[in-house]
């Protein structure tokens, strides 16, 4: 018989075991850590100095301290001290300073929506259609591009091929670091949607444009002024016109 659960590794009380209350504690604190796993920040490369009981983080890429080697993991403070959980797939968790949810793929964690393919079905609506097919639609994606670093990062999400934009908005979720504002664009217009963004939190900008059309997918650049980006998180969200060609 194992030692321990077979998915979250919480020890059991073995036959004849002295000093059961020890186990069953362990295994206590552990699901108190797991369950209902709400995170604070996972944009931190040092652990924050005064923690309070309960805390949770992940720790982000090139984490050092007491967190060294612990990017992506979930950094728990009980008792005075980091205990480091390893998240298994399909784990959630609700990031509270992006206010969004996200999911562990196994190797790395990603917002739900994009883990279950809502983005472009669920954002996009036909607002007239033709009797073949032909379809005049409106729609929008949102990513919330997270731990900010070096000159400039593109998004995952990309203005579609064949797309009419109609703007790209921005909201600073996480403090940005490093840069002393930032400018939202494409590869060759960084500024497009906006130039010299605010890097505190809760700073927005709708970067409405005239309609452009794109022939290929683009991500959104986001380029950091006054120096390069060291941490922080925005979201974008793209808004959009498409066609859709008769069947």
């Amino acid at each position: 018989m194992s030692e321990t659960t077979a998915h979250l590794a919480l020890p059991f009380i073995m036959a004849a075991q002295a000093q059961k209350h020890v186990t069953l504690n362990e295994a206590l604190r552990m699901l108190d850590g797991i369950v209902q796993l709400a995170i604070l920040d996972r944009d931190l490369t040092t652990p924050p100095a005064s923690p309070a009981e309960g805390d949770r983080y992940i720790p982000a890429s090139g984490a050092g301290g007491a967190w060294s080697g612990w990017a992506g993991s979930i950094a728990y403070w009980i008792d005075g001290a980091w205990m480091r959980i390893l998240p298994s797939a399909g784990w959630m968790a609700w990031i509270e300073d992006e206010a969004q949810a996200i999911v562990w793929t196994g190797s790395a964690w990603i917002p739900v929506v994009d883990a279950m393919g809502f983005i472009a079905q669920a954002a996009a609506v036909a607002v007239a259609r033709e009797a073949n097919g032909a379809t005049t639609g409106i729609a929008v994606r949102e990513e919330t591009v997270t731990g900010l670093s070096g000159a400039s990062v593109d998004s995952t999400i990309a203005i579609p091929n064949r797309a009419i934009v109609l703007g790209v908005s921005a909201r600073t979720v996480t403090a940005v670091l490093g840069a002393s504002s930032f400018d939202c664009g494409v590869n060759g217009e960084p500024s497009k949607f906006g130039g010299s963004l605010g890097v505190a939190v809760g700073s927005s900008n709708i970067g409405v444009i005239g309609p452009t059309a794109f022939y290929a997918d683009t991500p959104v650049r986001l380029t950091a002024n006054g120096g390069n980006f060291a941490g922080g998180a925005v979201r974008i969200a793209i808004h959009y016109l498409i066609c859709g060609a008769p069947g």
